[in-house]
Protein backbone atom coordinates (compact mmCIF):
# COMPACT_ATOMS: atom_id res chain seq x y z
CA UNK A 1 0.00 0.00 0.00
CA UNK A 2 2.66 2.31 1.23
CA UNK A 3 4.68 1.54 -2.39
CA UNK A 4 1.19 2.54 -3.99
CA UNK A 5 0.88 5.72 -2.55
CA UNK A 6 4.54 6.51 -3.26
CA UNK A 7 4.09 5.64 -6.98
CA UNK A 8 0.71 7.76 -7.63
CA UNK A 9 2.99 10.88 -5.63
CA UNK A 10 5.75 10.39 -8.29
CA UNK A 11 3.24 10.29 -11.10
CA UNK A 12 1.30 13.35 -9.78
CA UNK A 13 4.41 15.38 -9.18
CA UNK A 14 5.88 14.60 -12.74
CA UNK A 15 2.51 15.44 -14.12
CA UNK A 16 2.77 18.56 -12.41
CA UNK A 17 5.94 19.28 -13.95
CA UNK A 18 5.54 18.71 -17.05
CA UNK A 19 2.81 21.13 -17.00
CA UNK A 20 4.61 23.87 -15.04
CA UNK A 21 6.79 26.50 -16.72
CA UNK A 22 9.91 27.93 -15.02
CA UNK A 23 12.29 30.84 -14.55
CA UNK A 24 15.72 30.93 -15.56
CA UNK A 25 17.70 33.99 -15.33
CA UNK A 26 19.58 36.14 -18.00
CA UNK A 27 22.22 39.09 -18.41
CA UNK A 28 22.86 41.30 -21.04
CA UNK A 29 26.31 43.35 -21.42
CA UNK A 30 24.94 47.16 -21.98
CA UNK A 31 26.72 48.98 -24.06
CA UNK A 32 24.22 52.25 -23.21
CA UNK A 33 24.82 51.83 -19.74
CA UNK A 34 27.90 50.26 -19.45
CA UNK A 35 27.25 46.91 -17.83
CA UNK A 36 25.92 43.71 -17.18
CA UNK A 37 22.35 43.59 -16.84
CA UNK A 38 20.51 40.82 -15.19
CA UNK A 39 17.03 40.22 -15.55
CA UNK A 40 14.85 36.65 -14.94
CA UNK A 41 12.62 35.28 -17.95
CA UNK A 42 9.47 33.39 -17.55
CA UNK A 43 9.14 30.49 -20.15
CA UNK A 44 6.36 28.84 -20.12
CA UNK A 45 5.40 24.73 -20.71
CA UNK A 46 6.65 23.27 -23.75
CA UNK A 47 9.25 26.61 -24.64
CA UNK A 48 11.69 23.93 -24.93
CA UNK A 49 10.09 21.38 -26.98
CA UNK A 50 8.54 23.08 -29.60
CA UNK A 51 11.06 25.27 -30.75
CA UNK A 52 8.94 26.68 -33.68
CA UNK A 53 6.50 28.06 -31.78
CA UNK A 54 6.57 32.36 -31.03
CA UNK A 55 4.98 33.75 -27.82
CA UNK A 56 3.54 37.13 -26.83
CA UNK A 57 5.56 38.58 -24.13
CA UNK A 58 5.09 40.96 -21.47
CA UNK A 59 7.08 43.21 -19.61
CA UNK A 60 7.09 42.84 -15.95
CA UNK A 61 8.14 45.78 -14.06
CA UNK A 62 9.61 45.86 -10.35
CA UNK A 63 9.52 48.95 -7.46
CA UNK A 64 11.69 50.91 -5.96
CA UNK A 65 14.04 49.06 -3.46
CA UNK A 66 13.40 45.47 -4.96
CA UNK A 67 15.06 44.12 -8.27
CA UNK A 68 15.03 41.46 -11.39
CA UNK A 69 14.04 38.85 -8.28
CA UNK A 70 11.43 40.51 -6.60
CA UNK A 71 8.65 39.26 -9.07
CA UNK A 72 9.72 35.45 -9.01
CA UNK A 73 10.38 35.40 -4.96
CA UNK A 74 8.00 37.94 -3.40
CA UNK A 75 5.40 37.49 -6.32
CA UNK A 76 5.32 34.14 -6.72
CA UNK A 77 4.64 34.96 -10.25
CA UNK A 78 5.84 31.67 -11.79
CA UNK A 79 3.28 29.74 -9.92
CA UNK A 80 0.32 32.44 -11.02
CA UNK A 81 1.01 32.16 -14.33
CA UNK A 82 1.06 28.37 -14.46
CA UNK A 83 -2.04 28.66 -13.22
CA UNK A 84 -3.81 31.17 -15.17
CA UNK A 85 -2.03 29.45 -18.52
CA UNK A 86 -3.15 26.04 -17.92
CA UNK A 87 -6.98 26.68 -16.66
CA UNK A 88 -6.84 29.01 -20.48
CA UNK A 89 -7.71 32.31 -18.54
CA UNK A 90 -4.12 33.47 -19.66
CA UNK A 91 -2.30 32.78 -23.13
CA UNK A 92 1.06 31.18 -22.79
CA UNK A 93 3.73 33.85 -22.64
CA UNK A 94 6.98 34.78 -22.21
CA UNK A 95 7.42 37.17 -19.42
CA UNK A 96 10.53 39.22 -18.84
CA UNK A 97 11.56 40.59 -15.26
CA UNK A 98 14.41 43.29 -15.93
CA UNK A 99 16.56 44.64 -13.34
CA UNK A 100 16.70 48.19 -12.16
CA UNK A 101 17.55 48.94 -9.20
CA UNK A 102 18.12 47.17 -5.65
CA UNK A 103 17.56 47.88 -2.08
CA UNK A 104 20.84 50.22 -1.10
CA UNK A 105 18.74 52.82 -2.98
CA UNK A 106 21.13 55.65 -2.27
CA UNK A 107 24.08 54.32 -4.16
CA UNK A 108 22.38 52.10 -6.23
CA UNK A 109 21.08 53.48 -9.49
CA UNK A 110 16.91 52.92 -9.50
CA UNK A 111 14.77 53.75 -12.24
CA UNK A 112 13.45 52.93 -16.05
CA UNK A 113 13.85 56.69 -16.78
CA UNK A 114 16.89 58.38 -19.00
CA UNK A 115 18.56 60.91 -16.32
CA UNK A 116 22.39 61.93 -15.72
CA UNK A 117 24.42 58.85 -15.95
CA UNK A 118 21.88 56.06 -16.37
CA UNK A 119 20.18 55.90 -19.66
CA UNK A 120 17.79 53.23 -18.36
CA UNK A 121 14.88 53.93 -21.21
CA UNK A 122 17.44 53.80 -23.97
CA UNK A 123 18.99 50.17 -23.00
CA UNK A 124 15.41 49.35 -22.26
CA UNK A 125 14.35 49.82 -25.98
CA UNK A 126 17.25 49.64 -27.70
CA UNK A 127 19.11 46.56 -26.42
CA UNK A 128 16.84 44.22 -23.94
CA UNK A 129 13.81 44.28 -25.58
CA UNK A 130 15.48 43.28 -29.10
CA UNK A 131 17.73 40.70 -27.51
CA UNK A 132 15.35 39.30 -24.85
CA UNK A 133 12.76 38.88 -27.86
CA UNK A 134 15.24 36.98 -30.58
CA UNK A 135 16.42 34.96 -27.73
CA UNK A 136 13.16 33.72 -26.00
CA UNK A 137 10.84 33.51 -29.75
CA UNK A 138 8.62 36.31 -28.51
CA UNK A 139 7.31 39.76 -28.61
CA UNK A 140 7.81 41.27 -32.26
CA UNK A 141 5.13 43.68 -32.69
CA UNK A 142 2.43 45.50 -30.84
CA UNK A 143 -0.20 43.14 -30.90
CA UNK A 144 2.28 40.66 -29.31
CA UNK A 145 3.83 42.50 -26.75
CA UNK A 146 2.28 44.37 -22.83
CA UNK A 147 4.00 46.37 -19.96
CA UNK A 148 2.92 45.78 -16.47
CA UNK A 149 4.51 46.85 -13.36
CA UNK A 150 4.48 47.44 -9.42
CA UNK A 151 5.17 51.30 -7.90
CA UNK A 152 8.30 52.17 -9.51
CA UNK A 153 7.46 49.29 -11.91
CA UNK A 154 4.10 50.30 -13.09
CA UNK A 155 4.85 54.15 -13.03
CA UNK A 156 7.98 53.09 -15.50
CA UNK A 157 5.25 50.71 -17.55
CA UNK A 158 2.80 53.78 -17.98
CA UNK A 159 5.25 55.84 -18.80
CA UNK A 160 6.52 53.53 -21.59
CA UNK A 161 3.32 52.77 -23.05
CA UNK A 162 2.44 56.56 -23.12
CA UNK A 163 5.39 57.42 -24.87
CA UNK A 164 6.19 53.96 -26.91
CA UNK A 165 2.16 53.36 -28.28
CA UNK A 166 3.65 51.98 -31.69
CA UNK A 167 5.07 49.17 -29.17
CA UNK A 168 2.41 47.69 -26.68
CA UNK A 169 -1.18 46.23 -26.84
CA UNK A 170 -1.78 47.35 -23.03
CA UNK A 171 -0.58 48.44 -19.91
CA UNK A 172 -1.34 47.11 -16.21
CA UNK A 173 -0.50 49.69 -13.65
CA UNK A 174 -0.80 48.49 -10.03
CA UNK A 175 -0.14 50.97 -6.80
CA UNK A 176 2.29 52.92 -9.96
CA UNK A 177 4.24 56.10 -8.56
CA UNK A 178 3.35 58.37 -11.36
CA UNK A 179 4.46 61.85 -10.54
CA UNK A 180 5.85 63.61 -7.25
CA UNK A 181 4.56 61.67 -3.83
CA UNK A 182 5.15 64.51 -1.83
CA UNK A 183 8.31 62.99 -0.69
CA UNK A 184 6.64 59.36 0.79
CA UNK A 185 8.81 57.29 -1.04
CA UNK A 186 12.32 58.44 0.27
CA UNK A 187 13.31 61.72 1.43
CA UNK A 188 16.68 62.34 -0.48
CA UNK A 189 19.46 64.89 -0.33
CA UNK A 190 20.76 66.03 -3.80
CA UNK A 191 23.99 64.10 -4.27
CA UNK A 192 22.28 60.46 -3.64
CA UNK A 193 20.55 58.46 -6.12
CA UNK A 194 17.47 58.33 -4.64
CA UNK A 195 17.36 62.60 -5.41
CA UNK A 196 17.82 61.56 -8.75
CA UNK A 197 15.21 58.85 -9.35
CA UNK A 198 12.76 60.90 -7.80
CA UNK A 199 13.41 64.06 -10.11
CA UNK A 200 13.06 61.75 -12.85
CA UNK A 201 9.63 60.34 -12.35
CA UNK A 202 8.58 64.41 -11.75
CA UNK A 203 10.42 64.75 -14.80
CA UNK A 204 8.83 62.05 -16.77
CA UNK A 205 4.99 62.37 -15.11
CA UNK A 206 2.54 60.46 -16.67
CA UNK A 207 -0.22 62.63 -15.17
CA UNK A 208 1.19 65.40 -17.28
CA UNK A 209 1.50 63.81 -20.29
CA UNK A 210 -2.21 63.59 -20.27
CA UNK A 211 -2.70 67.00 -19.45
CA UNK A 212 -0.56 67.99 -22.39
CA UNK A 213 -1.78 65.54 -24.89
CA UNK A 214 -2.51 67.18 -28.49
CA UNK A 215 -5.19 65.19 -30.53
CA UNK A 216 -2.16 63.19 -32.48
CA UNK A 217 -1.13 62.15 -29.18
CA UNK A 218 -4.51 61.28 -27.41
CA UNK A 219 -5.64 58.79 -31.06
CA UNK A 220 -2.60 57.21 -29.81
CA UNK A 221 -3.06 56.51 -26.82
CA UNK A 222 -6.43 55.23 -27.29
CA UNK A 223 -4.65 52.49 -29.08
CA UNK A 224 -3.45 50.75 -26.04
CA UNK A 225 -5.39 49.30 -23.34
CA UNK A 226 -5.07 50.72 -20.28
CA UNK A 227 -6.05 49.18 -16.65
CA UNK A 228 -4.95 51.02 -13.50
CA UNK A 229 -5.46 49.20 -10.29
CA UNK A 230 -4.69 50.31 -6.65
CA UNK A 231 -5.68 50.25 -3.09
CA UNK A 232 -7.91 52.16 -1.20
CA UNK A 233 -5.22 52.55 1.59
CA UNK A 234 -2.36 53.06 -0.86
CA UNK A 235 -0.50 56.22 -0.24
CA UNK A 236 -0.43 56.68 -4.36
CA UNK A 237 -3.99 56.44 -4.40
CA UNK A 238 -4.45 60.03 -5.72
CA UNK A 239 -2.52 59.60 -8.54
CA UNK A 240 -3.66 56.63 -9.88
CA UNK A 241 -7.06 57.91 -9.54
CA UNK A 242 -6.33 61.37 -11.30
CA UNK A 243 -4.60 59.46 -14.32
CA UNK A 244 -7.95 57.66 -14.91
CA UNK A 245 -9.88 61.09 -14.57
CA UNK A 246 -7.46 62.74 -16.77
CA UNK A 247 -7.47 60.02 -19.36
CA UNK A 248 -11.58 59.82 -18.94
CA UNK A 249 -11.64 63.73 -19.99
CA UNK A 250 -9.72 63.18 -22.84
CA UNK A 251 -12.04 59.82 -23.60
CA UNK A 252 -9.12 57.19 -23.66
CA UNK A 253 -10.48 54.41 -22.47
CA UNK A 254 -9.33 52.86 -19.11
CA UNK A 255 -10.25 50.47 -16.41
CA UNK A 256 -9.73 51.75 -12.96
CA UNK A 257 -10.09 49.09 -9.94
CA UNK A 258 -9.61 50.57 -6.30
CA UNK A 259 -9.77 47.49 -4.09
CA UNK A 260 -8.93 47.16 -0.06
CA UNK A 261 -5.49 47.07 0.50
CA UNK A 262 -2.32 48.71 0.80
CA UNK A 263 1.28 49.23 -1.02
CA UNK A 264 2.38 45.82 -0.17
CA UNK A 265 3.18 42.25 -1.61
CA UNK A 266 -0.79 41.24 -0.35
CA UNK A 267 -1.98 43.37 -2.48
CA UNK A 268 0.12 42.52 -5.66
CA UNK A 269 -0.54 38.46 -5.15
CA UNK A 270 -4.39 39.65 -6.38
CA UNK A 271 -3.29 42.32 -8.92
CA UNK A 272 -1.16 39.98 -11.28
CA UNK A 273 -4.03 37.16 -11.24
CA UNK A 274 -6.00 40.26 -13.14
CA UNK A 275 -3.44 41.50 -15.29
CA UNK A 276 -1.98 38.30 -16.95
CA UNK A 277 -5.71 37.49 -18.65
CA UNK A 278 -6.16 41.16 -19.59
CA UNK A 279 -2.74 41.14 -21.23
CA UNK A 280 -3.87 38.49 -22.60
CA UNK A 281 -6.98 39.64 -23.96
CA UNK A 282 -5.39 42.41 -25.70
CA UNK A 283 -3.05 40.27 -27.07
CA UNK A 284 -3.91 39.83 -31.08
Amino acid sequence: MKRMLFMMALVAASLTSVRAGHVVTDSIESRVLGTWVKYNVYLPTGFAQDVQRHYPVVYLLHGFTDDYTAWRDKGQMQTVADELIETGEAKAMVIVMPNAGGPRTYETWNGYFNMPGWSYEDFFFQELVPAAEAKYRAGGSKGQRAVMGLSMGGGGSTVYAQRHTDLFSSCYAMSAWLDDDGGRQREAGKDDKVYLVKQAVRKHSALDYVRQADDATVARLRSVKWFIDCGDDDFLLDLNTELHKLMRAKRIKSELRVRNGQHNWEYWHQAIRMALPFASRAFE
